[in-house]
């Protein structure tokens, strides 16, 4: 089955604060914020939640097709994809613009800063669906505001069930938009920040947000994730992780792992263990695209 991801490609520049940012920043002074933090860890690496979830799919054995948009300067990404048998036919290249740059700075207790330039990802809504490829399952995962939208709508249009996964783009939208992704998708998933956001930009609670698609999965990092369908809620442990080194993609594995599941006729539950599992392995590796899985 081809599994369509629809997000950001993007590079990831990960730098390590060893102290945190909580004793840096005074509260009473937010109104003239003015820090620096000495980051002795720095590294580069492929990113982007289209990129990474489409790693986690190959660890899994599962088909991965990305439709994204990238600048010149991708040509080492795209074979890089190429080689993990990712397929690269619906990456667009815009020759005016960088591709997606992430520079992401986490302290001693794993809280992020991020800041992002959109590049060529603001291209993103160009590149439409495919609907002749064989595209059985998809996800809607962050990218350019116009291109979720859009995306999401013609995956509706053409009978695709897909996964709404807001993440870091949610602020983007206004409470009507988020429902009408809502109303779209077959299944959304969140952490749970983003639930929150969800349900209070929509006033839906996350009864019924459930009660509108086939299931909602609420990630709740090391205590695992709460899958929510016919009213019910169902807790799905966590996974404890060998080692603690970097939170960086983490998401985008348990997407990896719904993803998967479902494309095998999985329950929910089911589906949310292996996410957890592929989340635990992803978080004791540097780098979102590093580490290795065994099913």
């Amino acid at each position: 089955m081809s599994i369509l991801v629809c997000g950001s490609l993007a590079f990831d520049t990960i730098m390590t604060f060893e102290g945190r940012f909580a004793e840096q920043i005074l509260p009473s002074q937010l109104h003239i914020l003015n820090v620096s933090f000495l980051v002795p860890g720095l590294r580069r690496e492929y990113g982007g939640c289209a990129g990474n979830i489409a790693y986690g799919l190959r660890q899994l054995g599962s088909s991965a097709v990305p439709l994204a948009m990238v600048g010149n300067d991708a040509q080492d990404y795209l074979g890089r994809l190429q080689t993990l048998g990712v397929n690269t036919q619906f990456i667009g290249i815009t020759a005016g613009n960088y591709t997606a740059q992430a520079m992401i700075m986490t302290d001693r207790d794993n809280n992020q800063i991020t800041a992002f330039h959109p590049g060529a990802m603001s291209d993103a809504h160009t590149n439409a669906v495919p609907t002749d490829a064989g595209v059985k399952l998809a996800i809607i995962s962050p990218d350019g505001r116009d291109a979720m939208l859009q995306h999401a709508q013609q995956l509706h249009t053409a009978g695709i069930p897909f996964v709404f996964d807001p993440g870091q783009g949610l602020p983007m939208f206004n409470g009507e938009e988020l429902t009408s992704f809502i109303e779209l998708a077959s299944w959304v998933t969140v952490n749970d920040y983003e639930g929150e956001m969800l349900s209070d930009r929509t006033g839906l609670s996350f009864e019924d947000i459930a009660a509108r698609v086939n299931g909602l999965i609420v990630t709740l990092g090391e205590q695992g994730c709460e899958v929510w369908e016919g009213g019910q809620k169902t807790l799905v442990p966590g996974v404890k992780a060998a080692e603690v080194l970097d939170p960086t993609g983490c998401g985008d594995a348990f997407r990896a792992a719904l993803l998967h599941g479902l494309s095998q006729g999985w329950s929910l539950p089911r589906c949310a263990e292996l996410g957890n599992k592929i989340g635990a392995t992803k978080i004791a590796s540097r780098g979102g695209q590093n580490y290795q899985f065994a099913a």
